[in-house]
């Protein structure tokens, strides 16, 4: 048994032993393209890290203040974004462009929601104290529409046009004025959240 075992083995352990058909080569490196050694190629490095802090003062992209929608006038908008920035610490510039540049929008759009309803019954009795039955439960997929206002934010960098800040949010769009500005406000603050970044 031990001889077959012995010259089964005997092929494969010559061929382990023939040459290996793969030869390594090396190329010469291509010619750097014209003007390699004149031209910085940015894209080669990753780029210096944004520093926030200088951002202070902000102006409208434009200069043109959002249109606002029709539920809610512009000025309105203009209004909330501007407080809303103040919070972050930048005010509206005072002559010519700000350190940043806004852009901001104003929707109304629909949402669909679902929420589910687990409704159940429970089948049985007995006499003398002595229960049995059964319980049973069917989930219910109920689906609705709500109207939300969503704000989307630009900050730009106006040196070189770069959004360093782009965020959205939306809330609840009230049923009356006073309700869908306040929504508009809290769409503000959940587009702002979390500028600057770290």
């Amino acid at each position: 048994m031990r001889s077959v075992i012995a010259l089964l083995i005997l092929p494969l352990l010559a061929a382990c032993q023939s040459q290996n058909p793969y030869q390594a080569e090396s190329l010469p490196m291509p010619p750097a393209p014209p003007g390699a050694a004149s031209t910085f190629d940015r894209s080669a490095y990753p780029a210096p890290p944004r520093d926030y802090g200088r951002y202070r003062t902000w102006s409208w992209d434009a200069g043109r203040p959002p249109s606002g929608a029709a539920w809610l006038n512009g000025e309105q908008l203009a209004d909330s974004v501007s407080a809303g920035l103040d919070q972050y610490g930048l005010r509206p510039a005072q002559n010519g462009s700000g350190d940043l540049l806004v852009n901001a929008r104003l929707t109304q759009e629909t949402r669909l929601r679902q929420y589910q309803d687990d409704a159940g019954a429970y089948y049985g009795g007995g006499p003398w104290g002595r229960h049995y039955g059964a319980w049973g439960s069917t989930p219910i997929v109920r689906t609705y529409e709500e109207k939300v206002a969503v704000v989307r934010l630009e900050l730009i960098d106006p040196r070189d046009r770069q959004v360093v800040w782009s965020g959205s949010g939306e809330a609840l769009a009230g049923k009356d004025q006073s309700a869908q500005a306040e929504a508009m406000r809290a769409a503000i603050r959940a587009a702002l959240n979390g500028y600057p970044p770290h």
